[in-house]
């Protein structure tokens, strides 16, 4: 089975998993209201941000400097230099490979160092994998918001072959004006805090991650397996979610054909609190007959993480059920799409073995990912 073994997350709520797991099930958002000028950017904004000084202290006690590493990648390395500590894993290992998840990279290089070899995400993905002293030819994974998704899928893949005995997965994206006022301009953003699948949502806020998952082959049912995972592009608009659900859809029925809904605990959907995406997983999830099955969202905690928020979400979904819970979703009060959907508005509780984590992204992809977790007493 391909079972995770290793976690971390860099992030504006603490610099490990753990950290960040205990102030969410708290109820802590990491989510702050930005003024203009911020990143350059001519209007107020809501995000969550790495702080920049504690950044610096952490990487300089816990990393080497080797190189001029840029904000994603000394985050990066920050997060897998942490997720190794404490295992036996030798991340220079040939038959380990690193796997980068990012969406945007070093894009704000473009308006200060357009001919840097910095914004190009196979430079950043050599840069952590050299850090490490690994030899093989890093992974890029950089497909819209499904990223984190993708990659995981990549590793699942790439360690079923044979090829590979460790799959380093690290998702990292940073925030510039590039981005934010990208999201401005498609009128996505929300003035205030998110509020996913509420009926008085009005648009993301975006996040800054860095967080690592590191997964291996292994024969011990033990822990958290990811089971499977689909990747599918309904091509319906190179922004707007499909109307239909069509291509979350078709993910949840291939990932969930050999189990039922009743074994699910939960479902970690995407639910960037904007209309059609909240909309469009709702009936992606009905439709593919998991209407009963509870669903959360963590963006209310960290904002919309683009690359790195398959991984971070993840995370922090194997963290709860692990725990026997189910994370609330912040900001949410009054359901607000059109399906029945049981979303998580309190910390609850499970006793169940599986949870699916969802998401969608710009240009029609979807991806959907199955997890198991294996107890002693069951």
């Amino acid at each position: 089975m391909i079972r995770l073994c290793a976690t971390n997350i860099v992030s504006s709520l603490g610099f490990s998993s753990k950290e960040n797991y205990e102030k969410v099930t708290r109820g802590i958002s990491g989510v702050k209201l930005y003024p203009a000028g911020t990143l350059d950017v001519p209007k107020d904004f809501c995000a969550s941000m790495i702080d920049n000084e504690r950044l610096e202290e952490a990487f300089g006690m816990h990393c080497e400097p080797k190189a001029d590493y840029t904000k994603l990648e000394k985050a990066a390395i920050l997060s897998v230099v942490l997720a190794l500590e404490g295992t036996s894993i030798d991340p220079a290992d040939n038959d380990t490979l690193f796997i980068l998840s990012s969406t945007k990279g070093n894009v704000d290089f473009l308006e200060t160092d357009p001919y840097s070899e910095k914004i190009y995400l196979w430079h950043s993905s050599r840069m952590i994998a050299d850090y490490f002293g690994n030899p093989n030819t890093p992974m890029i994974v950089s497909n819209a918001c499904i990223s984190g998704a993708c990659a995981q899928i990549v590793a699942h893949r790439e360690l079923s072959s044979g090829k590979y005995h460790t799959a380093i997965v690290v998702g990292a994206d940073m925030l510039c004006k590039f981005i934010v006022s990208g999201f401005q301009t498609l009128r996505a953003m929300s003035p205030t805090f998110c509020r996913p699948f509420d009926v008085d949502r009005k648009g993301l806020n975006l996040g800054e991650v860095a967080a690592t998952m590191v997964y291996r082959v292994s024969e011990e049912k033990e822990g958290i397996e990811l089971v499977t995972g689909a990747i599918r592009n309904d091509a319906n608009h190179i922004s707007g979610p499909s109307r239909t659900g069509e291509g979350g859809y078709n993910a949840l029925k291939y990932i969930c054909r050999n189990i039922e809904s009743k074994d699910i605990a939960f479902i970690n959907a995407h639910g960037t609190a904007t209309l059609y995406n909240d909309e469009m997983e709702s009936i992606a999830i009905t439709r593919a007959g998991l209407g009963a099955v509870p669903v959360n969202c963590l963006k209310g905690y960290y904002g919309h993480t683009l690359g790195a928020a398959g991984v971070l979400e993840a995370i922090l979904a194997s963290y709860a059920l692990q725990s026997h819970n189910i994370l609330a979703t912040k900001g949410f009060g009054k359901l607000g799409v059109s399906q029945p959907i049981d979303v998580v508005g309190g910390l609850r509780t499970t006793d169940k073995d599986y949870f699916i984590k969802l998401l969608s992204g710009f240009g029609g992809t979807n991806a959907a990912m199955l997890f198991k977790l294996w107890r002693n007493d069951k």
